[in-house]
């Protein structure tokens, strides 16, 4: 009796000595069959989840506009006075709804070029007005003669244009002209073939960005959606690639594992360049733990606190020697246009900015930019860009419209929230086919460790209790 009884203890201790052997020895088997699966699945190849997501996305995106109405144009035009400006909106657009087109896949060098169809569909029920609401905003064509043309007589016989279209440095628009484009009146009358149509983001509808190339990760997964070569913005890459601004991906993912050290690079067709994200807070996001990396102030600093910005230092007078900081002047990816680029309402942005600009309250909550992505696939699962245009005007005396103004305005124009968030019907799927699978096995090893050395260390005491009887 006494011997069945050790023997059951011996067998109940060894029982659970392999189990938690077993269990051991599952921790790295399974992650080994998580990372082989989720290396499988990230390639961007016909018939992989990654590619799935990856040539449309199953997640609605909004492109939202705030737009900043000029309450005292005349004051401005006449007597350089601080300029008053009102934030209206949100006005809402669908965007990123059309599927990826031209993909080629090269096996050769394990990439897959691409173009991004655009479109944008105006949505009434999440917006505040309509297309044709108006607002009194910067004459973007006006504003630019100078910066396109510094020869004085040009500037001259262009002033009699402007003048001739009683053009002047404001303009009543509406929503509809100033973001996708109306025939500018003093364009119209140069004697020469340019281009008459003006907007923000003229032209957009009915276009696509790219080429893009990008390595599909069949080689190397640390490389999936890593951007190869971008030919877009009128074959702009060459200035882009010497300036190290095409690093990264599109950031509607990355390659898989994501630790919180990463720094996450990713290239924007808006702004020309690349710019980086840094991990900020662990988030859970409808079920599914995501790491959230936001845009550091670092990233628009002046090219003194962060080199890597020196490209965006193009002249010494309006950056007072490369110190402003908080804008990026990308004029050389828009033709010669004065365009500047900031966050919203110049937040992490000199003091200096604003100084001019009455009207204005940065905040963090509102005007960040962040991306919430699952750290073991890579995929982005909710983002917001936010991002602001302006437009430098400067004095000029050959023209009518500019010649009072007695110092330089960097003239915020809009700024907009592009967003996206996971549906609940890919979020179950999500969390199905990836997290699901990959907690119940964890729970499995865990249960397993966890009762085998339970049972091992129950079943010896038991046993040492009992010899110590016996010896008794």
């Amino acid at each position: 009796m006494g011997c069945d009884r050790n023997c059951g203890l011996i067998a109940g201790a060894v029982i659970g000595a392999v189990l938690a052997v077993f269990g051991g020895i599952l921790m790295p088997v399974g992650d080994m069959i998580i990372q082989k699966t989720i290396k499988k699945e990230a390639v961007l190849e016909e018939g992989t989840i990654a590619f799935k997501n990856w040539v449309k996305t199953g997640t609605e995106v909004y492109r939202q506009f705030w737009i900043f109405d000029v309450q005292n144009p005349e004051e401005v035009a006449i007597n350089s006075s601080v300029i008053k400006v009102k934030q209206r909106g949100p006005y809402t657009y669908r965007v990123r709804y059309l599927a990826k087109e031209n993909i080629t896949q090269d096996p050769k060098t394990h990439t897959v070029s691409f173009l991004q169809p655009n479109g944008a569909i105006f949505e009434p029920s999440l917006s505040v007005g309509t297309e044709n609401d108006s607002f009194t905003v910067l004459n973007l064509a006006v504003a630019a003669v100078p910066h396109l043309y510094s020869n004085t007589f040009i500037q001259g016989v262009l002033n009699t244009l402007i003048k001739k279209s009683k053009s002047s440095m404001f303009q009543k628009r509406t929503l509809k002209e100033l973001l996708w484009g109306y025939p500018d009146p003093f364009l119209s009358l140069v004697p020469y073939p340019i281009s008459t149509t003006v907007g923000v983001f003229y032209p957009y509808n009915n276009t696509s960005d790219g080429v893009y190339k990008v390595f599909n990760g069949k080689d190397d997964i640390s490389k999936v959606a890593i951007i190869d070569t971008y030919k877009g913005k009128k074959n702009l890459s060459y200035w882009l690639s010497y300036c190290d601004m095409i690093n990264g991906t599109d950031a509607a993912s990355f390659p898989p594992f994501i630790e919180k050290t990463r720094v996450l690079q990713f290239f924007s067709s808006d702004i020309c360049r690349s710019i980086y994200a840094v991990f900020g807070a662990e988030i859970n996001l409808k079920g599914i733990p995501v790491y959230r990396f936001i845009l550091p102030s670092t990233a628009f600093a002046s090219p003194l606190e962060n080199p890597d910005n020196h490209c965006f230092c193009t002249e010494k007078v309006v950056s007072k020697n490369c110190t402003v900081f908080g804008v990026l002047d990308i004029s050389k990816c828009k033709e010669g246009k004065p365009v500047y680029i900031s966050l919203p309402h110049f937040l992490h942005g000199s003091p200096e900015l604003s100084e001019l600009i009455e009207g204005l309250s940065p905040n963090e909550e509102e005007h960040s930019t962040y991306l919430d992505v699952e750290p073991i696939t890579g995929f982005t699962l909710r983002f917001a860009k936010r991002l602001q245009v302006n437009l430098l005007v400067k004095p000029a005396k050959k023209i009518e419209a500019l010649k009072n103004l007695k110092q330089n305005y960097i003239v915020p124009i809009l700024w907009l929230n592009e967003t996206g968030t996971i549906g609940d019907e890919k979020a179950e799927m999500f969390r199905n086919q990836v997290t699901g699978k990959i907690n119940l096995l964890g729970l499995v090893e865990i249960i397993l460790l966890s009762v085998g050395v339970g049972m091992f260390i129950v079943f010896m005491i038991s046993y040492c209790a009992c010899r110590s009887k016996r010896v008794n």
